[in-house]
């Protein structure tokens, strides 16, 4: 066992054994949450084996997968049962995972809650994503021996499992106003996943906005292999990838695509290939999530609102309910760019 960071030269082996890692931040269409893909009562596998099916026919070969720590607590076994069901469709289909333990994400307001979820507002974008474990759990350190079994118990169940292709210990922590409050439950994440020993390397990611330098901090020392987030024009992108260079390990984009901020499949995925960082749109399906709104759209202030933001453009996501491209074009440069997919396995289609 080893709580160590791997070396940079491990990393990289790692990451060359790997084919360039091209996929998406995978939510089942009928799905309005985690919670809500992960409960028995709801998880949908006719519905994911069809859209991982679309996602190996666009080129993809990897998926990222937040799970829910109160569908854990409340039922540890069903829930890695279906995650192992989860793990043998995409497979199937040729597909890894990224599990992603913790999120500070909130935009539906709400801590996590078990049973029937709220339905989706309409025409407002991502409004019942829930946290994971939720802010109160998060800072609130008698729950953590509970978090630390929840950690130790899924990376255990997968820890010499090659479907799981990375560990993501925790996505974006200080949104939703959180700030540096769960920076601590961060930091004790890595050594959590690391205690199970894995083969598999971990990550979270890096942020650059100039007040997150704690959370860079801590992921440089404790991550395998870097990981970043990007919804900016290419020459922003282009300009912070700067400094993730002198991080001297893998690099993968685990979240772009927001086209009304000119980050488009055009732009962003030759960049991505030309650079060998593995990439993961926002989504994939659009569904109850309706993250073709832009943030502006949503009920929290977790992003600043623009004025007369365009709301007909699809913000994120890639096909429509029935599985035809929003854009054609986009599809096409996923295959072209991957050397993989055969859109002819996608219905017939049409541009938006």
């Amino acid at each position: 066992m080893t709580t160590e960071q791997w070396s940079a030269d491990e990393a990289w082996n790692w990451y060359d054994k790997q084919d360039w890692l091209v996929g998406c931040n995978y939510l089942p269409s009928t799905a309005v949450n985690p919670t809500e893909m992960w409960l028995e009562a709801s998880f949908d596998p006719e519905t994911i084996d069809r859209e991982l099916a679309w996602a190996s026919a666009v080129g993809m070969n990897t998926l990222r997968v937040f799970l829910q720590y109160v569908v854990w607590e409340d039922d540890p076994e069903g829930l890695k049962e279906r995650m192992d069901e989860f793990l043998a469709i995409a497979d199937r289909h040729g597909l890894t995972t990224m599990f992603v333990f913790f999120d500070d994400v909130a935009f539906s307001g709400d801590e996590p809650y078990l049973g029937p979820q709220k339905d989706p507002i309409p025409n407002t974008h991502n409004s019942q994503w829930t946290p994971s474990p939720g802010h109160e759990r998060a800072v609130d350190k008698s729950t953590w021996p509970q978090l630390a079994d929840y950690v130790r118990d899924i990376v255990g169940e997968f820890r010499e499992d090659d479907r799981v292709v990375i560990w993501d210990v925790y996505n974006e922590p200080g949104n939703s106003e959180m700030g540096q409050q769960t920076l601590p439950l961060l930091r004790e994440s890595f050594d959590w996943v690391r205690e199970a020993d894995p083969t598999q390397p971990v990550t979270a990611g890096v942020n650059w906005d100039p007040n997150r330098t704690e959370q860079n901090r801590i992921g440089s020392e404790h991550a395998d292999v870097i990981s970043f987030h990007d919804y900016s024009e290419l020459e922003f992108t282009e300009e912070r990838l700067e400094d993730i260079d002198s991080y001297d390990r893998p690099v993968l984009c685990t979240e772009w695509l927001a086209r009304t901020r000119d980050n488009h499949v055009r732009t962003h995925l030759p960049y991505y290939k030309e650079r060998g960082i593995g990439c993961y749109t926002w989504g994939f399906v659009n569904g109850k999530i309706q993250t073709n709104l832009p943030w502006s759209t949503a009920q929290t202030s977790i992003a600043e609102a623009i004025e007369d933001e365009d709301t007909d453009t699809w913000f994120h996501d890639l096909l429509h309910g029935d599985g035809t491209p929003y854009r054609r074009e986009e599809v096409e440069l996923l295959v072209e760019h991957t050397g993989r997919g055969d859109l002819s396995r996608l219905p017939e289609t049409g541009d938006e």
